[in-house]
């Protein structure tokens, strides 16, 4: 059984002792500032896209983003309170979320950083594209989960020099195997550093579980109190992106999708045959 599965929900107090032990970056001082604002009555969309505009790096990666095919945007963006408008601040908030964890754990750090932004980064376009075509999914926020899920990973690649060796023996077997050799080898399962990540950088409770709980599909799917108030969308949209994506790279399977099937069709109201129809449907 996962470490999700075995261990409660870590505490303010397990998220702190976790912060400190494995290195987990503290909240960037822009995401800090950007969340207190978009917390009052009324955000003043002007003081986000100046936050945003002092970041040159960060205001050009939005740019891009907003003004790719995904927004069919008639007339371009050109300064990040145009992207703000446009899109929406709620939208704005998630895509800056997820910009900032990228420049937070850079690819060219190393090799095998590089090969988890390649396979994260291409599953998050992925659910760009699928949440469009699914009622009740919510399109940015479900590619800033597909960044998020797994961003207790690039914190794990960086304190353990042999992580990127347990990564590739677990990368064609059920995700369970690896979250209990990460506890037994690390005493933390890149869920639980997700976790406490995700709290940490000020992200919505129901969020931050879906991210704890991401392996652990089958508590998700039975409705056990421990898992509220997890977004169950999002965990079987996770599960749903990874089938996808592997489908669209022309494999088979992937090594959840049998156990997790039921629960995904289930939570999302879909069926194999829409499967085959969201594989199929390209970019």
């Amino acid at each position: 059984m996962s470490d999700a599965g075995q261990d409660p929900t870590p505490q303010d107090g397990d998220i702190d002792r976790i912060a400190r032990e494995i290195g987990i970056p503290a909240c960037p001082a822009i995401l800090s500032r950007f969340s207190e604002e978009m917390h009052q009555p009324e955000p003043d969309t002007r003081k986000l896209a100046a936050l945003i505009s002092g970041e040159i790096a960060l205001s050009a990666a939005l740019l891009k983003l907003v003004n790719s095919p995904f927004y069919g945007l008639r007339t371009k963006a050109t300064n990040a309170h145009q992207a703000l408008s446009v899109i929406g601040l709620r939208a704005g908030a998630n895509l800056v979320t997820g910009l900032i964890l990228r420049q937070t754990f850079p690819a060219g750090a190393s090799r095998v950083m590089q090969r988890f932004w390649e396979r994260t980064e291409a599953i998050a376009a992925t659910a760009l594209t699928v949440a469009r075509r699914i009622p009740g999914i919510d399109p940015d926020e479900a590619h800033t989960y597909a960044l998020f899920r797994d961003c207790g990973m690039p914190v794990m690649i960086g304190k353990f020099p042999d992580y990127e060796q347990m990564l590739e023996r677990y990368d064609h077997v059920r995700s369970a195997g690896l979250v209990a050799e990460e506890g037994m080898s690390y005493g933390y399962s890149h869920a639980r550093v997700g976790y406490a990540l995700s709290r940490g950088w000020l992200l919505p409770e129901p969020f931050c579980k879906a991210i704890f709980f991401h392996h652990d599909y089958e508590k998700v799917a039975a409705g056990r109190r421990e898992i509220e108030p997890a977004n169950r969308k999002l965990v079987a949209f996770g599960l749903l992106v990874d089938q996808i994506a592997i489908l669209r790279a022309g494999g088979g399977l992937c090594p959840d999708w049998e156990a997790g099937e039921p629960f995904v069709l289930t939570t999302l109201g879909i069926t194999p045959e829409q499967i085959v129809g969201l594989m199929q449907g390209g970019e």
